[in-house]
């Protein structure tokens, strides 16, 4: 590897510089402006901007027939409020890097380092550094980008951060590494009434009193046997906030969630059912509604040889692990290349991915550079 001590300080001091300017999902303006700026100084070979939106792709071609081989990172952050106290804590109100795609850029900015330094002999490596991958949008806007057309690799490699597991130690699997989810928005419409004469109403309180409890219990399964089935509910509303007004109107929404694409659809299937029946009974309307769709993320067995031969060479132990119950819309990269994905752990006593108080740790940054840069090299020579 051809990162310098001074590279590792300089890349932890970036990351902590994105880690104060977190922006959500489909806003990563600034964001995306800092990677062009940061990796300009590595004179690559092409930068192309916008690509689904606000993502960037950095290009380091051979000008030598060969392989284009994709390194993936993630722009945005998320909605939460961070609590943590770190000296480069967010500073805007609400929004928050608590999934660790700050450290993410910052491994694929050690690679367009290394790559400014010296080219790959023959190919070309593209670092893409992609929009909304939170709300689940964010690959399939840049596939479907005619921008991407030129860009299209051969191969495609990711990971995600993962506290619980020691520092360093990875999972990596062939087949399913992310499970598939989606959110389902469920609107209940009734007709309101005075809270002295509720019958004159229709009220969607009966209705939401039965789903709550009907969709959480179509879950069964789990990772371990590989048939995972999870419907949770994150969210409900019934009503006005007033003491005068039976309801009316009512919420509810719930992540599906299951191993593969093929089980969502009987998912789907059994929760619009139930939905049917409560509705019928209450004589309710109802409309639904489907938002952050990802598709489950499938490893390529070459693909995943590869890394697995660079955590070797690079000595960093390894095992298959589990599938990861959360969701990722890298899968959709394994429609255009041979894809895959790992997860290297953030240390066994961090807190978990999503919580307030996140704060990707810097000492994975080499590690993980380490990993891709073998594989680029192994590749691309």
């Amino acid at each position: 590897m051809f990162l310098s001590n001074q590279d590792v300080i300089e890349l932890a001091a970036w990351r902590q510089r994105l880690h104060a300017m977190p922006e959500v999902s489909g806003e990563e303006i600034a964001t995306a402006a800092e990677v062009q700026r940061f990796l300009g100084e590595t004179k690559p070979d092409g930068i192309v901007a916008g690509l689904g939106g606000t993502g960037v792709a950095v290009i380091y071609d051979s000008g030598a027939p060969g392989p284009t081989v994709m390194f993936r990172a993630e722009l945005d952050a998320l909605p939460i409020e961070e609590v943590g106290q770190p000296d480069h804590r967010s500073k805007i109100p609400g929004k928050g890097h608590m999934c660790g795609h700050d450290g993410h850029m910052a491994m694929l900015a050690a690679l367009g380092r290394q790559f400014g330094r010296q080219r790959p002999k023959r190919g070309r490596a593209i670092l893409l550094f992609q929009p909304a991958e939170e709300t689940g949008a964010g690959a399939a806007a840049v596939i479907a980008d005619e921008k991407f057309q030129a860009l299209k690799p051969d191969y495609s490699f990711s990971l995600h951060n993962m506290p619980g597991l020691p520092l360093g130690h990875a999972w990596l699997k062939d087949g399913i590494a992310n499970c598939a989810s989606r959110g389902l928005k469920i609107t209940l419409s009734g007709r309101t009434a005075h809270a002295s004469m509720p019958e004159t109403g229709i009220s969607p309180v009966p209705a939401v009193a039965k789903l709550m409890p009907a969709l959480t219990g179509l879950s069964k399964g789990g990772i371990a046997t590989e048939d995972l089935v999870l419907a949770t509910v994150t969210h409900a509303s019934i009503g006005e906030p007033a003491f005068g007004i039976a309801p009316g109107h009512a919420e509810v929404w719930v992540t599906l969630r299951t191993m593969t694409d093929g089980e969502m659809d009987g998912l789907i299937a059994s929760a619009e059912t139930l939905v049917r029946e409560a509705s019928a009974e209450g004589r309710l309307g109802y409309a639904l509604e489907y938002h952050d769709i990802f598709v489950h993320s499938e490893n390529d067995p070459e693909a995943a040889a590869l890394l697995r031969a660079a955590m070797d060479a690079e000595g960093v132990s390894h095992e298959p692990g589990e599938t990861m119950r959360g969701s990722e819309d890298f899968g959709r990269f394994a429609t255009v290349s041979k894809s895959a994905m790992f997860f290297l752990g953030a240390g066994e006593n961090m807190p978990n991915l999503h919580n307030p108080n996140y704060d990707f740790p810097d000492d994975l940054i080499p590690i993980g550079t380490r990993i891709f840069t073998r594989v680029a090299r192994d590749i691309l020579g």
